[in-house]
């Protein structure tokens, strides 16, 4: 029978700030499948089109961002070890959204958010105070920002330009991958919350999406 390592919180300590290095430095991610953009045609499209689909993608790195924060908060104050290990798997599997949205900013001649250093302190935070609550609130969380996190990219498939088939094809895979984190973590046990919450939560997303389409 295999046996939990355990670790000190000095190692503790390390594995965040690795984490959180490979999150916030340039190209660190390491996607474990390849970008669904790789299939779809190179479009032309004008300046201002690539702008705005460069800004719509900036937001969902930073989302992204955000959710690596988030998960890992949980993880390391989630009580039960099997919520901690699926907060953990669930933060691998965002890594592929991080790196795609990345690598499509890029291609369309910008850059992610100066503002990812910030908004991965304040979602760490989160996720930390809410994993110290209850392992059942901190599921709810999750629940509750993978449901956002689909109203926008709903909202961005609409945006997008038409032509920008490379992009639309990472936040339909990116839409499929958060509604099964939302289900997985309802099914685990994760309090709905009211909508009072919901409301606060989606306050603070309209401020993250607002100052990171520009900056």
């Amino acid at each position: 029978m295999a046996v939990e390592r355990q670790y000190s919180p000095l190692d503790k300590l390390l594995l965040q700030a690795d984490t959180a290095a490979r999150t916030l430095l340039p190209f660190s991610g390491q996607p474990a499948r390849p970008s669904p953009a790789i299939v779809q045609p190179d479009a032309s499209m004008s300046p201002e089109d690539a702008r705005h689909a460069a800004g719509l993608m900036r937001i969902n790195h930073t989302g992204e961002v955000c959710a690596q924060a988030l998960y890992q908060g949980q993880a390391l104050t989630a009580k039960l070890p099997k919520v901690r290990k699926a907060m953990e798997h669930a933060a691998e599997e965002e890594i592929d959204h991080l790196a795609w949205c990345e690598q499509r900013i890029r291609q369309l001649g910008s850059h992610p958010s100066v503002l990812n250093p910030v908004f991965y302190g304040m979602s760490f935070g989160i996720g930390a105070l809410a994993g110290l609550i209850s392992d059942r609130v901190s599921l709810g969380f999750v629940a509750a920002t993978e449901h956002q996190v689909c109203k926008h990219l709903d909202e961005h498939l609409v945006k997008l330009p038409v032509e920008d088939q490379k992009s639309r094809a990472i936040l339909e895979q990116m839409r499929i991958d958060e509604a099964q984190h939302a289900d997985s973590a309802l099914d685990a046990g994760g309090l709905r919350f009211p909508a009072p919450v919901k409301l606060g939560m989606s306050l603070l997303a309209k401020v993250m999406t607002g100052t990171t389409y520009r900056v």
